[in-house]
């Protein structure tokens, strides 16, 4: 598993004096307001303080102080260390830990690896590119089992209709 969880993006600067607008890429908006710190290109940076609107933060940083060093992070990701993240529900997990795993059917066939997570709103769906793409809704009645650490997902595969049925 990744030491590291990705939570924000840089967006843009926000005002004149350094600070930077964050698109959150976290369930929980709030949790940037406990931020003490986070990691930038690997690189530690204090946070100073936070506000939180409905659909982004606004972050002042220290060492960024005016709006030309806050526009070089522009793009930048925001991570923490893992011991430092959120604590999930049971049978929740991180989008960071669910990518990369292998999507097996329940017969052991291999499917492909999850390339990213689409959240719809009414449930995620895992994303796999290659060797073809596949969309594999996250629901129960799809998804028999997780393990991040072992890197394995296993489905009960859908059956696709085809005019030919």
């Amino acid at each position: 598993m990744k030491k590291f969880l990705t939570i924000g993006e840089i967006t843009k600067p926000h005002g004149i004096k350094g600070e930077v607008k964050v698109f959150p890429l976290t369930d929980d908006i709030q949790r940037f307001k406990k931020l003490k710190r986070v990691f930038i290109d690997g690189q530690e940076v204090k946070v100073s303080y936070v506000t939180v609107g409905h659909d982004r933060a606004i972050l002042r940083l220290e060492g960024v102080d005016s709006v030309e060093e806050a526009e070089k992070l522009r793009k930048k990701l925001l991570v923490v260390p893992r011991e430092e993240a959120v604590k999930l529900e049971e049978d929740s997990y991180f989008i960071e830990d669910l990518k990369d795993c292998t999507v097996y059917d329940e017969e052991g066939l291999e499917l492909g690896k999850v390339a990213d997570v689409i959240q719809t709103g009414a449930n995620d769906v895992y994303w796999i590119k290659k060797p073809k793409e596949l969309l594999i809704p996250a629901i129960r009645d799809v998804v028999l089992s997780v393990d991040v650490e072992a890197e394995k997902i296993i489905i009960k595969p859908i059956r696709v209709w085809s005019d030919e049925d």
